[in-house]
């Protein structure tokens, strides 16, 4: 992002418009995106005993449901999605949140979609990743890659990290400063 679009941005968080992506513009922008998140959180804390007792044990694919998204423009490697498979808990709001990301400005992110379910750990560690729950799913990974910092370098428009927030969802890019093509059900 240039100067001019992290004044926008900062404005719309309502954080002070100095063009300056720092601590007081990153407390600004969590604070704006809990504000759109349910009063009471649907989802567990991110440690591995919460998301055990909730979601069950990582890679027990029988917790896992498809939903249907080929009405939406999903496409992963340039060939249409019709079917992501996610965990049961999550899938009802997941599509919700995909449903908003089409009739948005940001629906091109969508033709970028990269994943939910993968039996994996999480990257340079040995507990399992949120994707290995299906509680987890990651757009546009050519430009909001682990180590882009959001907003200043990754380009996930914050109309996406809305949208997932109204639904509890966690915008790694927003509350980690990287990883911006991460979301999670999780706190």
């Amino acid at each position: 992002m240039n100067t001019k679009d992290i004044r926008a941005l900062q404005e719309r968080i309502g954080a002070e418009p100095d063009g300056f992506w720092g601590p007081a513009s990153i407390a600004a922008c969590q604070q704006y995106l809990r504000s759109f998140m349910p009063t009471k959180n649907p989802w567990p804390k991110s440690d591995q005993a919460s998301l055990t007792k909730f979601f069950g044990a990582a890679g027990d694919e029988s917790k896992l449901v498809p939903i249907d998204v080929a009405d939406l423009g999903l496409k992963y490697d340039g060939k249409p999605v019709r079917i992501i498979r996610c965990h049961g808990k999550v899938g009802a709001s997941l599509r919700r949140v995909m449903e908003q990301i089409a009739v948005g400005p940001a629906r091109s992110v969508l033709a970028q979609y990269a994943g939910c379910y993968n039996n994996r750990p999480m990257r340079g560690g040995r507990l399992p990743s949120l994707h290995a729950r299906g509680a987890a799913v990651d757009l546009d990974p050519d430009t909001n890659g682990n180590h882009i910092a959001w907003p200043v370098a990754a380009t996930m428009p914050i109309e996406v990290i809305e949208a997932f927030s109204r639904e509890g969802w966690l915008s790694a890019g927003a509350f980690w400063g990287r990883d911006s093509m991460h979301f999670q059900a999780t706190q």
